[in-house]
């Protein structure tokens, strides 16, 4: 009986690392296709699929900069967009959640349920109205429409609520009343350092989101010295009798690198952050 049992315990670990395996492959190998592709010329890749890397990575840059684009323009625009993005997004956001968790006020339930039905709504539906809004407010062609909408970003909003109401002790913000702290003196002494790791977790979604933002950038930014890295990129696909693929892939490839550095660095606060996130008592 026992016998079985452990050999029924290895079949299912089996196929669950082989599952694990699976997935991993599937995430890794178009990352890997994408370098290897960066690497190699544009009849390379026309001819198939290749595993191994070439040697036309620099050939494919100077094809990038005898495009016209300023690439380190690009990089720093898209840089500025995705920092602040994350500053507003991270503080207003558990801002927000710290008031729906702690305070209790008419209509509370109903607001946490229109956050829940905002975050289900695809940003594709209100495009058309979040421009004409943002033209008659005179934001078009302007950073501001890409990063103040953030401080209002349901997504971010509801994963701060869940974490909070995970970890919040309530005893500890009553203690800090009593010795005189003030409504957000408390958030900012007592709660953001507790939240540290939901914060970051939050913070990294955030940068990414920012950084592959390329829908919402290219509605409402029309100047080119504004455009961010991907939206430069595509600009390279706009010549129909000669598209330089190679140099596309390594335009593509320069636009995750901050993406991999990140997800590297801060990838425990990630696991620890959605970790306790999903525990409720």
């Amino acid at each position: 009986m026992m016998s079985n049992y452990k050999i029924g315990t290895h079949v299912g670990r089996f196929f669950v690392y082989l599952l694990l395996f699976v997935l991993l492959a599937l995430t890794i190998v178009p990352i890997w296709l994408l370098i290897v592709n960066s690497t190699r010329s544009t009849t390379e890749i026309q001819q198939g699929i290749s595993i191994l890397p070439s040697w036309h990575m620099i050939e494919n840059y100077r094809l990038l900069l005898s495009k016209g684009l300023n690439l380190p323009r690009g990089f720093a625009n898209s840089l500025f967009l995705a920092v602040s993005s994350t500053v507003i997004t991270v503080y207003f956001s558990l801002l927000t959640a710290y008031g729906l968790v702690v305070y209790n006020f008419p209509g509370k339930k109903l607001f946490s349920n229109f956050i829940v039905v905002l975050v289900m709504i695809p940003t594709q539906l209100s495009i058309i109205g979040f421009y004409q809004y943002m033209s008659k407010l005179g934001l078009t062609d302007n950073y501001a429409s890409l990063i103040l909408p953030l401080i209002a970003n349901a997504g971010a909003v509801f994963f701060g609520k869940q974490y909070l109401e995970s970890m919040i002790i309530h005893d500890l913000i009553d203690a800090a009343r009593i010795d005189g702290a003030t409504e957000l003196g408390i958030f900012h002494k007592v709660m953001m350092p507790l939240a540290v790791p939901g914060a970051a977790t939050m913070g990294i979604f955030a940068f990414v989101a920012s950084w592959n933002n390329f829908f919402n950038a290219f509605i409402l930014i029309s100047s080119i010295e504004k455009y961010t890295l991907p939206m430069l990129v595509q600009t390279l696909r706009g010549d129909v009798y000669r598209t330089e693929y190679g140099a596309i892939y390594l335009g593509l490839a320069l636009t995750i690198v901050p993406i991999i550095i990140i997800y590297a660095v801060f990838s425990r606060y990630i696991i620890s952050g959605i970790a306790l996130g999903a525990v409720k008592e």
